[in-house]
């Protein structure tokens, strides 16, 4: 090699690292840029799934809250139907002559307590999966952004 090619070779090498230096910077910064996009989409769908869990949450406080005013509904009318069970009782100790009366009325009653009765229990057995459904969505935790 002549004296004057060997300068120019070192340039060319200096040059070709430089170059692998710049090429492996834009590879790192390339990769960063790649993970805070993955971890911005990471957020993006906790948020979006924090957001669903307050819908369906709210959704739950208001069935609760209706299904309360429904379950309320049920035990006036139960209360009503105890009262009317009793009056029909007492009616039936006064009048012995109508007990082939007061013996319809009082089946009567039983049939509809035993509805009412049925009704709550379905309501119950709701309010309990609703409850139970609530304990689920409270034990899921978000996932863990603090990566």
């Amino acid at each position: 090699m002549a004296p004057n090619e060997r300068p120019a070779e070192q340039q060319r090498v200096t040059a070709e690292h430089g170059r692998r230096q710049a090429e492996d910077s834009r590879e790192g910064a390339e990769l960063r840029r790649e993970a805070t996009e993955e971890e911005r989409s990471r957020a993006e769908t906790s948020r979006i799934e924090a957001e669903r869990f307050r819908v369906l949450a709210e959704e739950t406080r208001e069935l609760r809250d209706h299904l309360r005013a429904e379950l309320e509904t049920v035990r006036q009318h139960q209360e009503d139907l105890r009262l009317a069970a009793e009056a029909a009782r007492a009616a039936a100790e006064e009048a012995r002559d109508a007990a082939e009366g007061a013996r319809h009325a009082t089946i009567a009653s039983v049939a509809a307590t035993a509805d009412s009765l049925h009704t709550t229990l379905e309501q119950m057995k709701f309010l309990e999966e609703a409850r139970r459904i609530m304990r689920d969505l409270q034990d899921v935790k978000p996932p863990d952004t603090t990566n």
